[in-house]
């Protein structure tokens, strides 16, 4: 028999967890943990947007990583669940990698801060925010 989200077509909306200001700061941290790290933000803004890029790509368009720190970090956000890994069995081997969905959901988050960062007083604003150059 098959489930009734099957059935509808949706899944049902699960309740919200609730949070004490202990449970709040520690899953917060835990959160953050997935996120840091010294490329992982940088590696995430490349493959937002539904991008799928091959590692060379990847390295190339991240100036200052080495393939070492880059493997690492991609390893790392693969293993939380926010980067998918695609082998495609050929020679010479080619890697792709793009966002899980629940990966591509962060992006409203992040552009959240950006938003809060921008909201800042001037004297901390120009420290926060690097806007683009134009050309």
């Amino acid at each position: 028999m098959a489930r009734t989200d099957q059935k509808v077509g949706y899944a049902p909306e699960s309740k919200r967890a609730t949070y004490t200001a202990e449970t709040a700061s520690e899953s917060i941290q835990n959160i953050i943990r997935v996120l840091e790290g010294r490329w992982k933000l940088v590696i995430l803004f490349q493959l937002f947007g539904g991008h799928v890029r091959r590692f060379s790509d990847l390295e190339r368009a991240i100036p200052g990583v080495s393939q070492k720190m880059l493997i690492q970090q991609l390893r790392q956000l693969e293993a939380d669940g926010v980067v998918a890994r695609i082998v495609h069995p050929q020679v010479p081997p080619k890697v792709e990698y793009h966002l899980t969905e629940w990966g591509q959901a962060l992006c409203p988050a992040l552009d959240a801060l950006l938003l809060w960062a921008e909201a800042a007083p001037a004297e901390l604003r120009s420290r926060l925010i690097l806007e683009a150059q134009e050309a």
